[in-house]
């Protein structure tokens, strides 16, 4: 696990202020039954999870499509083409939302904005050596022109929640 405690304090904030949140049907859905804390969930987001992700166009129409999705101190990372039409979407619009599904077992769902972690011009993110250092083990550090060819995103979440009707089936231990 790459959380610190602050981390895991401010992820599961948010998830417990999210759930507080949330309409009456989605929280009869999602209790405190039916979901993981922050430490079970960042046990369970390990390695590349696909997400979905929804973008806007300029006129207002939805896009979504699939990126490879890192949860790195409660936070979704994820890259694309710097040449992609989803890239141009998010310079314009950065709010975004996004669905990591595991059939039945697992729904986890974020809504909030992204920010760049290696702009073409600019300063790139004070930790994006760090971000950048976990790409290259995972990947392959010539996987790809990481300079040029792709551009990589934090997504800063204002709302996210986990469904999970069985933590002990993902976490291997009973709910706490």
């Amino acid at each position: 696990m790459r959380e610190t405690r602050e981390d895991l304090e401010e992820l599961q904030d948010l998830l417990d202020a999210s759930l507080s949140r949330s309409s009456s049907h989605l929280r009869s859905i999602i209790s405190t039954e039916t979901t993981l804390n922050a430490e079970q969930l960042t046990g369970v987001l390990t390695g590349m999870c696909t997400l979905a992700l929804s973008t806007v166009t300029a006129k207002g129409e939805p896009r979504i499509s699939g990126v490879d999705g890192h949860f790195l101190q409660g936070k979704w990372y994820f890259g694309t083409a710097r040449t992609a039409v989803k890239a141009r979407h998010l310079a314009a619009r950065p709010a975004v939302s996004a669905a990591h599904m595991r059939g039945e077992d697992l729904g986890v769902f974020t809504h909030g904005t992204v920010e760049i972690l290696n702009p073409q011009n600019g300063e790139p993110a004070a930790d994006w050596p760090d971000v950048l250092a976990y790409l290259k083990d995972f990947y392959g550090a010539d996987s790809f022109d990481w300079d040029d060819e792709v551009v990589y995103y934090r997504l800063n979440p204002h709302w996210m929640s986990a469904y999970a009707p069985d933590a002990a089936k993902l976490t291997g231990t009973p709910r706490s």
